[in-house]
């Protein structure tokens, strides 16, 4: 959980309700009533309880507080480039994961990251992702049907045209 959601509760409690007035469920379908269920939603990313009934929340807290800005910002771009390798199915497991769409998505977050930290990061930090990036890159060419033309591809709006 992230220190912005020390509070956050369910604004819903976690149950099914009936809207009046709609006609679709969850499912698609529509009860024998004519109403729709909703599904049970929540405010924020988790359904953990205030940091007052959490022990362990403030220490967390304090732990992440303590972690370089440079150094969350190298953590998840190296997330994202693994993510990514394994969408473009670079794994041992190749294919089963392999989804050219999501890669697209990740590669294309992870040249936005770049760009905007560029001035936040060293070079000694940001030449590796660089050089990461632009494998990424070509390799979502080359496992591409339709290859995107230079300048096209994921993340090539941050990063100029890639050529192998």
């Amino acid at each position: 959980m992230w220190a912005g959601h020390i509070d956050v509760r369910p604004v819903v409690p976690p149950d099914y309700r009936t809207i009046a007035g709609t006609r679709t469920t969850e499912a698609g379908g529509t009860p024998a009533d004519g109403r729709a269920v909703a599904w049970p939603y929540r405010v924020g990313m988790s359904d953990a309880t205030p940091s007052s009934e959490n022990p362990g929340f403030d220490d967390m807290a304090r732990d992440i507080a303590e972690v370089p800005a440079v150094e969350v910002i190298v953590t998840v771009a190296v997330n994202l480039m693994s993510a990514a390798a394994v969408k473009l199915g670079l794994t041992e497991e190749g294919e089963d994961h392999k989804d050219l769409d999501e890669a697209r998505k990740l590669v294309h977050a992870l040249a936005g990251l770049l760009d905007a930290s560029t001035t936040e990061i060293s070079t000694f930090h940001a030449s590796p992702l660089r050089d990461g990036l632009k494998s990424l890159q070509l390799a979502f060419r080359e496992a591409s049907l339709v290859p995107d033309e230079p300048g096209h591809g994921p993340g090539e709006k941050y990063t100029g045209p890639v050529y192998g």
